[in-house]
């Protein structure tokens, strides 16, 4: 995920008020989540529960550290990671972390895709959603390749013509981008290596 591999000992409590401020324990929700994003980029298109209410906060407090660059909507993020000396901004086109309020106004397709040698250098694309899950009114994304068994389906409150940019984005495997969906406290994950479609 990003351009930086990610392990669970990236995040240290440097006093963690800010990030309490958006309602995300620096300790025990960011340890949660991490274990929730892994569970969700190993079976990807499965819903996973996170401990905070905001999940898409909690997913970029928990992946964000001084060596990865950001890109959010969300000013309130934006200053708690800034008050921690752990924002780094930078453009959709350039980062590594971006973060979204449903459709962006720039194209998925143009965000970091990393490269032959280095795929891994592809951005992680953090999607706030308003329905994710079978009851979303929404969507309906089918979903194959490693960590799927077969297919599976998701829903995700997105328009299909966003749904269609990630499916290009994530069409030059091994390059591509990972995908979060994250709303209320759930979220979901598409890694570069599943194949999309909209149903």
């Amino acid at each position: 995920m990003g351009g930086k591999p990610v392990h669970s000992g990236r995040l240290r409590d440097h006093g963690g008020r800010p990030v309490r401020a958006l309602s995300v324990d620096p300790i025990h929700d960011t340890r949660e989540t991490f274990r929730a994003l892994v569970d969700a980029m190993s079976r990807p298109g499965t819903v996973q529960q996170t401990p905070a209410e905001r999940s898409d906060h909690a997913v970029v407090t928990t992946l964000v550290d001084h060596e990865v660059t950001t890109h959010t909507f969300d000013e309130a993020v934006r200053r708690a990671l800034e008050s921690h000396g752990r924002f780094d901004s930078a453009t959709p086109e350039t980062a590594d972390i971006v973060h979204t309020n449903g459709s962006p106004t720039w194209d998925v397709r143009d965000v970091r895709s990393g490269t032959l040698v280095e795929p891994s250098a592809g951005a992680t694309v953090i999607y706030r959603v308003d329905a994710l899950g079978p009851d979303a009114t929404a969507t309906t994304l089918r979903l194959t390749g490693p960590g799927v068994p077969d297919e599976r389906t998701l829903r995700v409150s997105l328009p299909p013509t966003e749904v269609d940019a990630i499916a290009d984005a994530q069409s030059v495997y091994p390059r591509g981008v990972d995908v979060v969906f994250a709303a209320a406290d759930r979220i979901s994950a598409l890694p570069r290596s599943v194949t999309v479609e909209v149903v």
